[in-house]
């Protein structure tokens, strides 16, 4: 018993009409090595740079524990100097990691360390650079995008496990009802497959980052996340060009954002406890009847 899991295939550079048929109309996703070799940042981002450029900022920290249902789901559990977790994460393994981090409002010039990949697809969302940071043996739950971006996840100064799954499979992931993430009771890494049998079988991908290489991941791509050494990512994310995921992308964010929020104020625990079970219900079902 067990995930089908395939690797992910791995390129220096690669053209566009190479990268659009094969992997953004494919939705398929894709390593670029080289994509970063004449970007200032895959030699200059070190920890004891960004501590001299922003250390003294107070930084929202998340740790592998499962979402209270009381709470926003990226609730933070803690708050430290930027300075001092950058030398936790180097020193020992910590569950503590910082998520989706707009460090490029507070220092602007980092914009000029990367550059954004023009020339393989457009609908970039310049504004929107994210940086992830985790210490060995931090998590980032199975989960997609809310807004159904195309993402190009470069990664830093260490190794990160990634386990990918297409959007397909929502339904034997043990997707949560009004939710973009699965189930937190199993480790994708080590699933229990007795316990949630509708992962047999399941198809996917894996892949270990390395520093400099970047991923791309296509629209409404389940992934989970575990950092091996005490690193970090960048983001950039870029908008589909097609009307109707555009469409499905407002429609996700209303419903999975809105509508959720709402619903989880207002009914809490009993929320949680029903679409747990309905998640369990929705995956048999589906193992049933042998489908994705």
């Amino acid at each position: 018993m067990s995930f089908i899991l395939k690797p992910v295939d791995t390129v220096e550079t690669i053209s566009r009409e190479d990268f659009k048929k094969n992997y953004l109309d494919a939705k398929r996703p894709l390593v670029i090595k080289g994509l970063t070799k004449d970007w200032p940042a895959r030699e200059k981002w070190t920890t004891e740079y960004l501590k001299e450029i922003a250390g003294d900022l107070e930084v929202p920290l998340y740790d592998n524990s499962k979402a209270d249902p009381a709470k926003p789901i990226n609730a933070a559990t803690a708050h430290m100097k930027f300075g001092d977790y950058l030398d936790l994460i180097k020193r020992e393994p910590t569950e503590l990691r910082i998520f989706f981090f707009n460090l490029f409002k507070k220092v602007p010039s980092l914009i000029n360390d990367v550059k954004i990949p023009k020339e393989l697809m457009g609908g970039f969302i310049e504004s929107m650079p994210a940086m992830f940071f985790g210490g060995s043996n931090s998590v980032t739950f199975l989960h997609y995008d809310i807004d159904l971006p195309h993402i190009f996840h470069t990664h830093f100064g260490g190794r990160k496990h990634i386990i990918l799954f297409d959007y397909k499979w929502k339904d034997r992931l043990y997707c949560l009802p009004n939710a973009t993430y699965a189930l937190e009771d199993y480790k994708v890494d080590n699933p229990d497959f007795e316990k949630f049998p509708a992962l047999n079988g399941v198809e996917g991908y894996e892949v270990f980052l390395e520093h400099g290489d970047t991923l791309f991941m296509p629209t409404g791509m389940w992934h989970w996340m575990k950092y091996v050494d005490g690193s970090f990512s960048l983001s950039l994310r870029a908008w589909d060009q097609s009307i109707s995921r555009k469409v499905a992308s407002v429609w996700s964010l209303f419903r999975h954002g809105a509508v959720d929020s709402l619903i989880k104020m207002a009914f809490k625990e009993k929320y949680a406890t029903w679409r747990e079970k309905k998640a369990v219900k929705i995956a048999e079902r589906a193992l049933a009847k042998n489908r994705p």
